[in-house]
């Protein structure tokens, strides 16, 4: 069995071959490593390798990751990535560093609102429901722009980005269309927006397809740490 050192730079390559592949810099993507449900020790590992930016799904986990880390290794950088509760914003605008998961406005109110004012603004995306179904998280296409000109309206939140998880494929050319319209929009909306500059897509099934599509942020989880156990998650 690899270590998380060794399963960090087993993905660090791929990501590099997958730069390469379509004429990218590799330093153009960022790798979140997803640490939900995983131990503390789990992500003291990845830290000791050289790790820094993490992200997680749920809050009450991720708030107590924070916590633990937040004196032994303050430089640690925590993107939160699930769906968001109203009533669980609080905690998330306390804590975090990052939000990928804002859809709709009333979340983003009530994170600027409740973003203490000793911290820095919320660095945040817009996600995006590029499948359309109606399970699925996320914005649709034709109200990204509104959403985005009220985020930024909003004192206590900075716009990066876009974000989408869409429906998996297991065909390369089918990953390559499911990203190509967020893809298109991500360029269309940078105009005017220097801070806009992140493009979360891409897990470790369509990671490859995502980088030549180009996201600058792959959300990797299992590749890093292993099959995920939800029994105890909070």
């Amino acid at each position: 069995m690899c270590s998380i050192k060794q399963n960090l730079e087993q993905v660090t390559s791929q990501i590099d071959s997958a730069a390469q592949k379509c004429g990218r810099d590799a330093s153009g993507v960022q790798l979140l490593a997803v640490s939900k449900t995983k131990p503390i020790e789990a992500i003291a590992d990845a830290v000791e390798a050289g790790h820094t930016l993490f992200g997680e799904n749920y809050v009450q986990e991720g708030v107590e990751k924070i916590t633990h880390f937040s004196t032994i290794h303050p430089n640690l950088e925590w993107h939160f990535i699930g769906p968001i509760q109203s009533n669980k914003t609080r905690p998330i605008a306390e804590h975090f560093d990052w939000v990928h998961s804002i859809d709709r406005s009333k979340i983003a109110q009530r994170l600027s609102d409740q973003r203490p004012d000793e911290l820095a603004p919320l660095q945040v995306l817009i996600q995006v429901n590029t499948s359309g179904e109606v399970s699925k998280s996320g914005t649709g296409f034709e109200e990204v722009k509104t959403l985005a000109d009220e985020i930024d309206a909003l004192p206590n939140l900075t716009l990066r980005g876009l974000m989408c998880i869409p429906q998996p494929e297991d065909d390369h050319q089918k990953q390559l269309e499911a990203f190509a319209p967020l893809s298109a929009l991500f360029e269309e909306m940078k105009a005017g927006r220097p801070q806009f500059d992140t493009l979360s897509m891409g897990m470790s099934g369509d990671m490859d397809a995502a980088i030549a599509s180009g996201s600058t942020m792959v959300r990797i989880g299992t590749a890093i740490f292993g099959a995920r156990d939800y029994s105890n998650r909070k």
